[in-house]
């Protein structure tokens, strides 16, 4: 793929089309996600401003071309959540498995940890048996990635006329001192903490 040829930056709404191609056929072809209907351009572009207010959006490109992207967003939404957040990834079906996940989550994880975000929590949707539409790749690439098990919730998705099972994984990327600093919302930070790590 010529990975030094990939760049990460922070997502803009203008990107929102082209970032909606990317998922639109995980809603359609896949169980990954359990949502039934592909959403419309400005549901989606709303989606990502509100995720802007307080989390990382994150998008690779090489050459121009949007290729995948991820993102947090809160766990929980008590103030004492706070310190945790919820993370999401897609990619574009012709750039799977080419290291281009490993970039974009641990860029995640190094704004998180910007943040003062201490522990990363994956929803993953889990066959019991493997089939067309779900694999174990998603928790498998996880688990790789330093995510451990740490629930699972049996048939609590229907899709496609069959029953998932969903995962909860979980990484802890921070100290959990007794006097925490305070989360820092994503548009708080200095650009140049950005900069520093590789995000444009």
């Amino acid at each position: 793929m010529g990975e030094d040829r990939i760049t990460l930056r922070v997502a803009s709404l203008e990107d929102a089309e082209a970032l909606l191609k990317i998922y639109a056929p995980y809603v359609q072809k896949t169980a990954i996600t359990f949502e039934y209907e592909v959403p419309s351009v400005k549901e989606f572009r709303e989606r990502m401003e509100n995720t802007l207010k307080k989390y990382p959006y994150l998008v690779a490109q090489k050459d121009g071309e949007l290729l995948g992207y991820a993102y947090t967003g809160s766990f929980g939404s008590r103030a004492a959540y706070s310190w945790a957040a919820e993370v999401s990834i897609y990619l574009r079906e012709d750039s799977r498995k080419m290291g281009l996940g490993k970039k974009l989550y641990q860029a995640i994880e190094k704004v998180s940890r910007l943040q003062n975000i201490t522990n990363l929590n994956a929803c993953i949707g889990y066959p019991e048996k493997e089939d067309a539409y779900l694999t174990k790749n998603s928790a498998e690439f996880h688990r790789h990635l330093g995510y451990r098990l740490v629930g699972e919730f049996h048939q609590c998705g229907y899709k496609f006329g069959r029953w998932y099972n969903m995962v909860w994984m979980e990484k802890i990327i921070g100290k959990h001192s007794p006097t925490p600093a305070a989360m820092i919302p994503f548009p708080e930070l200095r650009r140049e903490s950005l900069w520093e790590i590789g995000i444009a």
